[in-house]
């Protein structure tokens, strides 16, 4: 039942990626069809990112309050809507009301706050059916859909767009979510104590929704923990590097290396791919380094390590001549990137296993803060200083968020907090 509910998440994981992703691919059509320039279409990508980042504490704290089951459900149909209305947009009457760049980033935010649910209470699932020392490897395993999802989507939504036109790739993205919207719910459940199927494991604590309901989240102690914030930065860090993958990494094949628009779409799965490989391996590293050096130090080697690497590869890729290497050095940077992403998802269960869909939607709103800045700072970067110089900050950035890694310290748990300053909150 682990491996059928981890499965889930991952195809769930699929199909985020395909309807963010798909956008970055259309618009080589879209552009020109609609009359959309760079720097408008920087804010559409934008759009998106900000309505994810600022839902992903509610989408976090439903999944605590009412479980992954119900919440995953209502948010896979939600975004898989918005994900077709993404095709009617120019046609519509919100286009006229709000003008075309208006219509679509309305139409992406609300996409956006759809797929924020998806992450924190993957999370908030993976605490529930797996025990601690395992948690590394089933985060990196559902998350490892994003690998999956944004490489097939390149070269998938490339010949559909070809041959069927852009508007066909939204609603065949829409129709998958909904389909397996209705798989989630048929075959998932909140705990392995309250589904048929499943043998209780004594090494997880068993929780109704009842008493779920019944926590409240202890911002005090939240605000107060050092831990937290660090950790919201250092994602915010690695938040900014993957959507410059997620927002243009097709176009800076296409545009600026000069691929073909399908062979492009072929060598922009290349970093999604790595991520496939590294992000499950890095969740297995960290499980497997707590076990021998203790909690935080075998969160903290893992984060560091993937961080750093990211770093270095990116910046030798934005350098490099030939264009094959640079998609070499490049995609090696998407995988390290992704090789940190288990120890920071199961930093926020060590904390606080019962908050773990609130913790990791705050952690993951830091990380989307970082996302938003990244559609539009890319290409100005780009405009003003060049593509190496915009890689460049993202490769920065990456070493940036590495070192914050020595301050993150999730053994400690949340700091406790005195009872008259919690009768004074």
């Amino acid at each position: 039942m682990r491996w059928l509910i981890l499965g889930l998440l991952f195809c769930i994981s699929v199909v985020t990626y395909i309807d963010r992703v798909n956008i970055s691919v259309t618009a080589r059509q879209m552009m020109p069809a609609l009359g959309l320039t760079d720097q408008e279409m920087g804010w559409i990508f934008s759009s998106f990112v900000f309505g994810y980042a600022i839902f992903q504490i509610p989408g976090g704290w439903l999944g605590d309050r009412w479980g992954a089951r119900m919440v995953l459900t209502i948010a896979l149909v939600w975004w898989s809507c918005f994900t077709a209305f993404t095709a009617l947009a120019p046609a519509s009457s919100l286009s006229g009301i709000l003008g075309m760049v208006g219509a679509l980033a309305l139409i992406r935010f609300l996409l956006g706050m759809g797929e924020a649910a998806a992450l924190p209470n993957f999370n908030r699932a993976v605490t529930d059916w797996l025990p601690p020392d395992e948690r590394g490897l089933g985060i990196g395993i559902a998350i490892g859909g994003i690998g999956v999802g944004a490489a097939v989507t390149p070269p998938l939504t490339a010949w559909i767009m070809v041959n069927y036109g852009w508007q066909t790739a939204f609603y065949l993205s829409a129709l998958l979510g909904m389909v397996l919207a209705v798989i989630w719910w048929v075959l998932a459940r909140d705990h392995p104590s309250s589904h048929t199927w499943a043998s209780m494991d004594q090494t997880i604590p068993a929780q109704s929704k009842f008493e779920r309901q019944a926590l409240s989240v202890p911002w005090l102690a939240l605000r107060r923990t050092p831990t937290v914030w660090w950790l919201v930065l250092s994602y915010s860090c690695l938040g900014y590097v993957a959507y410059v993958y997620m927002s243009w990494f097709y176009l800076y094949l296409v545009n600026v290396r000069g691929f073909d628009v399908l062979v492009g779409g072929q060598f922009a799965a290349a970093p999604f791919l790595a991520i496939l490989l590294f992000c499950p391996v890095g969740g297995w590293a960290t499980d497997r380094l707590v076990r021998s050096h203790g909690l935080s130090r075998g969160r903290r080697i893992v984060g560091m390590t993937g961080m750093f690497l990211a770093g270095a590869s990116i910046g030798i890729g934005a350098i490099m001549e030939s264009p094959y290497l640079a998609i070499a050095g490049l995609s090696l940077g998407a995988g390290w990137l992704y090789f940190a992403v288990g120890a920071y998802w199961s930093s926020t269960s060590d904390l606080s296993a019962a908050h773990a869909g609130t913790l990791s939607g705050l952690m993951n709103m830091g990380a989307n803060i970082g996302g938003t800045l990244s559609p539009t700072m890319t290409p100005w970067i780009a405009h003003q200083w060049g593509w190496r110089a915009s890689l460049g900050t993202a490769a920065f950035i990456a070493v940036i968020g590495g070192i914050l890694w020595l301050l993150i310290d999730p053994g400690k748990g949340l700091t406790k907090i005195p009872n008259h300053l919690l009768t004074n909150e």
